[in-house]
C-alpha cells in the first residue's frame, strides 16, 4: 500500500534588480537558505551581502521558520543579492498579508527602477564623449 506524500506549502516570488532576477520559493523550515544549490555562505563572499538577502526575514522576524530555495541568473553579486531580497519580500507577502506594513515601510516591495544607461552614438560610452581638441 503506498504511503500518503506530505505535500509542503510552498510560496513563491520573483524579485528583480539591474539585470539579476531572482526565482525565489518559501517552505516551512530551519532558516537554510540555498542560492543556485549552494549554501548562502558558500555563494555570498561578503558578510555585507548575505545581510542584504536576509533583511526581509529579519525584519518579520520569519528567519527560523522558513528555509528559502532560490535560483538567481544575470547580473552581478550586488544585484544578485537585491534580486534575492525582493523575492523573499514578495514570498513572504504570500505567506502572510500581515508582512506587508512592515516590509513596505522597510521599502523591500519597492523594484529598484535603476538600470545601466544604453550607450548612444558618437560617445563611447552612455556619456563619456572622445577628447576634444580645439586645433
Amino acid at each position: 500500500m503506498p504511503r500518503a506524500k506530505q505535500e509542503k506549502i510552498v510560496f513563491y516570488g520573483t524579485g528583480r534588480r539591474k539585470e539579476a532576477i531572482a526565482r525565489v520559493r518559501l517552505m516551512d523550515g530551519k532558516g537554510n537558505i540555498t542560492i543556485n544549490g549552494q549554501s548562502i555562505d558558500e555563494y555570498f563572499g561578503t558578510d555585507i551581502l548575505k545581510v542584504i538577502v536576509k533583511q526581509p526575514l529579519n525584519a518579520t522576524s520569519t528567519l527560523n521558520k522558513y528555509d528559502v530555495v532560490c535560483k538567481v541568473v544575470g547580473g552581478g553579486f550586488t544585484g544578485q543579492a537585491g534580486a534575492i531580497r525582493h523575492g523573499i519580500a514578495r514570498a513572504l507577502l504570500k505567506a502572510n498579508g500581515e508582512y506587508r506594513p512592515t516590509l513596505k515601510q522597510a521599502g523591500f516591495l519597492t523594484r529598484d527602477p535603476r538600470m545601466k544607461e544604453r550607450k548612444k552614438y558618437g560617445l563611447k560610452k552612455a556619456r563619456k564623449a572622445p577628447q576634444f581638441s580645439k586645433r
